[in-house]
């Protein structure tokens, strides 16, 4: 526990120097909207905007993988329960 404390500790200080190094203002344009912000705030708001669209695109592939397993852990169960039947009788 006490090492992802120190971890985050040290992204912290690297994301406070690199707003401090970057703290010029800068305008962002698209298309109609204008952004104004310093340039480690827009910088780091596009890659979290990133990893947000990477976590929401990687969502349905998520979602099969663990109703794929799920459907296994049936199986497993159904055949382990047909296995215990069938051993049942040799045990009398």
């Amino acid at each position: 526990m006490q090492i992802y404390l120190i971890g985050a500790l040290i992204i912290a200080f690297v994301v406070v120097v690199f707003a401090v190094q970057n703290a010029v203002p800068i305008a962002v344009k698209f298309v109609v909207w204008e952004f104004h912000g310093s340039q480690a705030l827009i910088l780091l708001l596009t890659f979290a905007l990133g990893v947000i669209m990477s976590l929401l695109i990687s969502i349905p592939a998520v979602i099969k993988r663990s109703l794929m397993i799920s459907g296994q852990n049936r199986k497993i169960e159904e055949l382990e329960r047909t296995m215990q039947k069938r051993n049942e009788p040799e045990r009398k």
